[in-house]
Parts: C-alpha cells; sequence; structure tokens
C-alpha cells in the first residue's frame, strides 16, 4: 500500500502552507495599519497585533499538523488519538474554509483546500483501524467465553 508515499505528501503541503497563511495574514496587518482600520471603536495596532498573532498561531498550528503524518509515515504507524483528532479538526478547518473561499476567492483557492481535505482524509484512511483477526485464528491472551446457556423449555 502506499500509505507512507501519501502521508509524507501531506505533510509536504501542510508544511508548506503554514508560511503561506502567516505570509497571507501579515499582508492584511500591513492593510490594517497603512489604513487605520478599526472595527467599532477598536484600536488599530490592536487589530494590527491581533492580525498577526493569528497568523502566527494559524501557522505554529498548521505545522503541528503537518508533524502527525510526518511522524506516521516515518513510523509507518498509525498516529495517536490525538494527532488523529489534530487531523480531524484540520480537514475540518480547511473544509469549511474552501466552502468560504469558493464564493469569496474563487474556484481555483476551492480546489486547492478540497485536495488538502483528501490527503488529510486519505492519510487518515490509510493509517486507519489495524487488521481484523481472521476467523479461526488463535487468539491472543483474554478470557474465555462465557459458555451456552441451556435452553429453556415450557
Amino acid at each position: 500500500m502506499a500509505r507512507r508515499p501519501i502521508a509524507l505528501l501531506t505533510a509536504a503541503v501542510l508544511f508548506l502552507e503554514a508560511p503561506g497563511i502567516v505570509a497571507l495574514n501579515a499582508v492584511m496587518a500591513r492593510f490594517v495599519r497603512a489604513q487605520s482600520m478599526s472595527l467599532d471603536g477598536l484600536d488599530p495596532e490592536l487589530l494590527y497585533t491581533g492580525t498577526w498573532a493569528l497568523g502566527i498561531g494559524s501557522g505554529a498550528l498548521l505545522l503541528l499538523c503537518a508533524l502527525v503524518p510526518l511522524i506516521a509515515a516515518i513510523r509507518d504507524r498509525r498516529p495517536g488519538r490525538a494527532g488523529r483528532a489534530l487531523l480531524v479538526g484540520c480537514a475540518v478547518v480547511h473544509g469549511l474554509l474552501g466552502a468560504v473561499a469558493v464564493g469569496l476567492l474563487g474556484w481555483l483557492a476551492f480546489g486547492y483546500l478540497m485536495l488538502v481535505v483528501a490527503l488529510i482524509v486519505l492519510t487518515l484512511v490509510a493509517y486507519g483501524e489495524t487488521a481484523a483477526p481472521k476467523p479461526g485464528a488463535p487468539r491472543g491472551e483474554g478470557p474465555e467465553p462465557a459458555p451456552e446457556a441451556p435452553a429453556v423449555t415450557a
């Protein structure tokens, strides 16, 4: 199965997306500062700082999300519960951004975001549950099954 290349590609896309998000927020922060934009009387400097903080926080989270498939590919094991939850959250955010982007930015941005969602979901599916034991195969250590109750006749 090609799960290692899929996980590595997912990690690479997320690693490349992180500085892009920070750069996009940097551009928005410059616009806020240059035009002295305010939101209902808030200090423009506060909006500028908040935009930078959002960009850096989003970039850091994307880097953290990129580490999960990278470690999964290196170990060739599925991510832990926290890693899977992080990837699911990342996929949901990309899906919501794609729904907004199709109206604001166009189909190309939507296509990119859906490609990222597909890579994340494919990584999660490729490293899904381990195979179930074959019927008739010897069981591992564990309790014996309870004996069947005798049939009651009236």
